[in-house]
C-alpha cells in the first residue's frame, strides 16, 4: 500500500483520493464545530457495555477459573526436560532447573504454551548452554548454536539471556535474580538470588510460579500465585505502589494480563496504578518502545477494549498516548472516554459483522483508528512549520510503532470521511440524482450509474485492502455520530442497523466488481498517451489523461484497449475544437 511520508502527512489531505481538498483551516473549523457538540453533551458517553460479547465493563465479581492440580507435559516438553536432566547427571551438577512465569501459569490453566524460560540457581544461562553442548558432543550428537541476548535496561531487559534450540524449540536460559532499585531509576542493580527472591521480584503473583524440572513439581514461593490464579485476581507479590515505582512497565503488564484472562485488578493495585507518582513514572522512566510494545500486545489480544478501558479509568490514557505540545484544537476534558467509546463500538460492530474478511493486521489497525477517531483532525506544528496530524505523533513518538502504521491509520481516517458522502450513493439509485458535491470529482462525461462506480473505485484504489476497516470507521459516524450517543439502551439497536448497512455497502461494492480494484492495470500507458497527443515529454497533461483514462476504465469495466484509445482520441478532438 503506497502511503504518505511523514513530512507530507497532513498536506496530503483529501487530494490523494482525487477529491476536492479540504484545507487545514476547513478541517479545524469542522472539528471545532464537533467539539462544541461534545462540550454541550459534556461527554456523557455511555460505557455500559455489559450486554455485548465484547463487553469492556469493569467486572466487580471474580471470574470462575479452572486451575489444574498438576502440569501435564507434552511429549516434546518431556523430551526437552529429560535432555536437560541428562546434562545435570553427566556433569554431576546440583543445579536446580525451573521453568518460570508464563509457561507455568498457562499450563495450569490448561492452555498451550511454547515459550519456555528456564531459571538457573547457580550459574549464568550462557554457562549452562555450553554444558549442554559439551554433553551433546560427548554423546556424538550435533551441538547447537548459542544466542546471547545482552542486557538492555532501556528496553526493560535487565539480565543477559542465553538462547538455544532443543528438539526444534527455542529455550531461554537465565539465572535466578534479585533486584535492588535506586530512587530515581527503573534500572535495578542485579545479583544472583534465591528462587523465593526471584518470585517476589516478578510483576504479578500469577507470573511468579515455577515448575521445578528436577522434582517435577510446581513451586509457589509467594504462596499467593495459585490462590490468585484460582480466584482470577491480578495482584503484585510486593506492595503495588513500590512495585510500580520500581518498574512502571508492570502497570501496563498488569492491565494486559487482566484483560487477557478476564481477571479482576486488585483494588490496591488499581489505587497504586492511578497514583500521581506512578503516572509520572510511566511517562518518565519507561522507554516509549516498551510502552508501545505493551499497548500493541493489548490491541492484538482477545480483549483490547477491556485493556483500553482499564487504561482510561486508571487515568493512564494520556501518559500512554501522550500528545504533542500545542495540539490544535486542544483536547477537551473527557476525550479519552470518547476514544474508548468509539473503539468499543468498532469492536462490537466487527463482532456482529464477522472478521473473516478482515485479517489480523487490518483488525489491529482498525481498532487503533477507532480509538484515535476523535483526534483525527487534530494537528500540531513541527519545527519546520508544517502541520502534522496528532495521530502520527502518537504512533511515532508516544508508542514508537512503525511509521507505516501511522500512515495507514491516517489514511483510514481520510477514507472514512470520504465513505460518508459515498454511502448513500452506493446503496441507492435514488441518491444518484443528487451527488451532493461529488459531481466535480469526476472529470469525464458518463451516465449516473457509472459515476457511482468511478467514485467508489477511486476511493478503494487509494485505501486498497483497508477499505473494509475504513467502512467500519465510517459507519461509526454515519448516519449519525455513534460516539455522541447518550442513550445506551439504543446502542445495540444502532449497532445492528449499522451492521445491516455495512452488509448493503459491502455487497454493492462486490456487485460492482470493485474488490481488489487497486490491482486494475491501465489499458493505455504513458508512452501511448504521448503518441496520441503527439508530444515528446510528459508532465501534468499526461497525469491528467491518466486520471481520465482510469475513470473511463472504471466506468467501462468490460472495455477494451481499442475502445479506450478511440474514446481518448474522440475526447481529445472535442477538447481541441472547444479550445
Amino acid at each position: 500500500m503506497k502511503l504518505l511520508n511523514s513530512a507530507a502527512l497532513f498536506s496530503f489531505s483529501l487530494n490523494r483520493f482525487k477529491f476536492p481538498p479540504l484545507s487545514a483551516q476547513s478541517l479545524l473549523r469542522r472539528h471545532n464545530s464537533q467539539l462544541q457538540q461534545l462540550r454541550f453533551s459534556q461527554f456523557r458517553v455511555s460505557l455500559s457495555f455489559s450486554r455485548s460479547a465484547g463487553a469492556a465493563t469493569m467486572c466487580t465479581s471474580p471470574p470462575s477459573v479452572h486451575v489444574k492440580d498438576r502440569i501435564d507435559l507434552t511429549p516434546k516438553e518431556r523430551e526437552i526436560f529429560d535432555r536437560l536432566l541428562q546434562v545435570l547427571r553427566h556433569f554431576k551438577l546440583q543445579t536446580q532447573l525451573r521453568v518460570a512465569g508464563g509457561w507455568v501459569r498457562d499450563k495450569l490453566l490448561g492452555k498451550d504454551c511454547y515459550d519456555i524460560d528456564i531459571a538457573l540457581d547457580d550459574m549464568l544461562g550462557r554457562e549452562f548452554c555450553e554444558k549442554v553442548n559439551e554433553y551433546l558432543s560427548s554423546e556424538g550428537v550435533e551441538t547447537h548454536g548459542i544466542g546471547v541476548i545482552q542486557c538492555n535496561p532501556d528496553q526493560s531487559k535487565h539480565l543477559e539471556t542465553a538462547r538455544m534450540r532443543l528438539f526444534d524449540v527455542w529455550i531461554d536460559f537465565v539465572n535466578l535474580r534479585a533486584e535492588d532499585y535506586s530512587e530515581n531509576s527503573r534500572i535495578p542493580t542485579m545479583r544472583f538470588g534465591t528462587a523465593k527472591e526471584d518470585a517476589y521480584r516478578r510483576d504479578l503473583t500469577i507470573n511468579s510460579l515455577f515448575y521445578n524440572i528436577n522434582t517435577s513439581s510446581v513451586e509457589d514461593f509467594t504462596e499467593k500465585g495459585i490462590k490468585h490464579l484460582k480466584s482470577g485476581k491480578i495482584v503484585t507479590p510486593l506492595p503495588p505502589k513500590q512495585t510500580f515505582l520500581d518498574d512502571p512497565l508492570r502497570v501496563l503488564r498488569a492491565i494486559r494480563f487482566g484483560a487477557r484472562f478476564g481477571f479482576l485488578l486488585d483494588e490496591e493495585l488499581k489505587k497504586a496504578a492511578a497514583d500521581d507518582d506512578v503516572i509520572a513514572a510511566i511517562a518518565d522512566k519507561i522507554s516509549r518502545e516498551r510502552v508501545g510494545h505493551e499497548i500493541d500486545l493489548m490491541m492484538s489480544g482477545n480483549e483490547p477494549v477491556k485493556a483500553m478501558l482499564h487504561i482510561s479509568e486508571l487515568q493512564l490514557f494520556w501518559a500512554v498516548f501522550s500528545l504533542p505540545p500545542k495540539a490544535e484544537p486542544p483536547t477537551p476534558e473527557g476525550c479519552e472516554r470518547l476514544c474508548v467509546a468509539y473503539m468499543d463500538s468498532a469492536w462490537r460492530l466487527l463482532q456482529l459483522i464477522g472478521t473473516s474478511s478482515i485479517v489480523d493486521n487490518q483488525l489491529r489497525l482498525c481498532l487503533y483508528a477507532a480509538l484515535l477517531l476523535p483526534l483525527r483532525k487534530s494537528v500540531y506544528e513541527e519545527k519546520k512549520g508544517k502541520k502534522i496530524p496528532v495521530v502520527s505523533y502518537i504512533f511515532r513518538s508516544s508508542l514508537k510503532l512503525k511509521a507505516s502504521d501511522a500512515e495507514t491509520v491516517f489514511s483510514m481516517h481520510l477514507a472514512a470521511e470520504n465513505f460518508l458522502s459515498l454511502i448513500p450513493l452506493i446503496i441507492s439509485d435514488e441518491n444518484l440524482q443528487t451527488l451532493e458535491g461529488n459531481e466535480k470529482r469526476i472529470t469525464i462525461d458518463v451516465p449516473l450509474p457509472s459515476k457511482r462506480r468511478i467514485l467508489t473505485g477511486l476511493l478503494l484504489r487509494e485505501i486498497k485492502e483497508f477499505w473494509r476497516p475504513s467502512l467500519v470507521l465510517a459507519l461509526l459516524l454515519h448516519p449519525q455520530d455513534i460516539g455522541l450517543s447518550e442513550n445506551s439502551s439504543n446502542k445495540d439497536a444502532e449497532l445492528n442497523d449499522r451492521m445491516a448497512l455495512y452488509s448493503r455497502v459491502e455487497n454493492a461494492i462486490l456487485d460492482m466488481g470493485l474488490d481488489k480494484v487497486w490491482e486494475l492495470k491501465p489499458l493505455v500507458d504513458g508512452k501511448r498517451i504521448m503518441d496520441i497527443l503527439q508530444i515528446k515529454s510528459g508532465g501534468p497533461i499526461i497525469k491528467e489523461w491518466q486520471q481520465k483514462l482510469l475513470q473511463w476504465q472504471l466506468a467501462h469495466p468490460s472495455g477494451s484497449t481499442e475502445e479506450c484509445v478511440d474514446w481518448m482520441k474522440d475526447a481529445q478532438s472535442k477538447r481541441a475544437r472547444t479550445e
